[in-house]
């Protein structure tokens, strides 16, 4: 059996094991834990070639650990995608994970980084089907005003799913009508919004990620997507494989995790997480500052603390959505607006 020797901040070393079960044998006796293992291992084992994001996040670094804990070393190919407005702490970590596992993460660039997306199609603002909703609304110079789906079709008639957001055509409840954010369109329409735009996801991740999923040279993709991180990626998927036999199958394993399997998983094998985390305190990373991210004030402090250079870029590049959302909240309490609760527990789908 071959050992891969970790650095003493991770305390568990590797051990390529000949089949499923003496992984899981030599695991954490957890049974969701224990399912992915033997999903990860079999999907693995039947895929030739694999590529698997890694974003320097808790998630990815588990799905790291497993792919490799799994056998997948030798025929995964790992990207870190580089939106241009990254943390040191991630490049740090990023760099971390090589020297640990013995791999190579490769750095993605994109045709545009975050800097050139706010500038030239808008701030991303509250969630990314929000921003987009807004986008679209925005490139046919909609006037925030209300009428049935009927009647402003007649006056924008390219923007059909963006008005029927805009007029909770979606059905009773519905995630997908504006009215599922109390108050946003009673803001809108008092205090037009700025350039808004969900284009900085779109040409800093997901283009790369497709560029290199279409390029031919891959089997299946590997990512750590979770149904219970809520918003649009999580909503997406039904379950934690989707099967392609033309073209590119998708594994996510550690979709039905909770974050009670991650600390079990993160402690049995003392997965060291980025200074996000262990440092500043955080408690989910992503792009630099998103403003996605409701709890970007809180952010914001610990970046001036420990990042200031990086604190002065996110004021300049997302100034104008930290400003807007700020006031959009002020809004909400002023009218004591109260977001409602959202659903975010997983429904077990078995035999998936």
């Amino acid at each position: 059996m071959e050992q891969i020797a970790l650095w003493k901040s991770t305390p568990k070393e590797i051990t390529m094991y000949n089949c499923a079960t003496d992984i899981v044998l030599d695991g954490p006796k957890n049974a969701e834990i224990q399912a992915t293992i033997y999903k990860c291992y079999d999907y693995i084992h039947e895929y030739r070639k694999i590529l698997c994001a890694i974003s320097g996040g808790y998630d990815s670094d588990i799905v790291l650990d497993l792919v490799i804990r799994c056998g997948g070393k030798e025929k995964t190919d790992f990207v870190f995608y580089d939106t241009g407005l990254e943390y040191d702490a991630t490049k740090n970590h990023i760099a971390y994970l090589e020297s640990v596992y013995g791999v190579k993460i490769r750095s993605i660039e994109p045709k545009k980084h975050i800097p050139t997306c706010v500038r030239e199609y808008g701030v991303p603002f509250w969630s990314k089907y929000v921003s987009d909703m807004v986008y679209r609304l925005q490139r046919h110079n909609f006037q925030w005003e209300d009428g049935s789906v009927e009647e402003l079709l007649e006056k924008y008639p390219h923007c059909k799913s963006s008005l029927r957001w805009w007029c909770n055509e979606w059905g009773d409840k519905s995630r997908f009508n504006i009215c599922y954010t109390p108050g946003l369109k009673e803001f809108i329409q008092r205090f037009p919004p700025p350039r808004i735009s969900a284009m900085c996801c779109e040409k800093t991740k997901k283009d790369p990620a497709h560029m290199l999923e279409d390029s031919g040279d891959y089997g299946l993709a590997i990512t750590g997507v979770r149904k219970l991180e809520g918003g649009k990626r999580s909503t997406t998927y039904k379950s934690c494989f989707d099967q392609d036999f033309f073209r590119l199958s998708r594994f996510r394993p550690i979709f039905w995790w909770g974050d009670r399997e991650k600390e079990i998983y993160r402690k049995h094998y003392g997965i060291v997480r980025s200074d996000c985390y262990e440092v500043w305190g955080m408690d989910r990373t992503g792009c630099a500052g998103c403003p996605f991210g409701k709890e970007f004030d809180e952010e914001l402090k610990r970046v001036q603390i420990f990042e200031p250079k990086r604190y002065q870029a996110m004021l300049t590049v997302f100034g104008e959505s930290y400003d807007y959302t700020r006031k959009f909240l002020e809004f909400r309490e002023k009218m004591k607006i109260k977001e409602k609760p959202k659903d975010n527990r997983q429904t077990r789908i078995e035999g998936v």
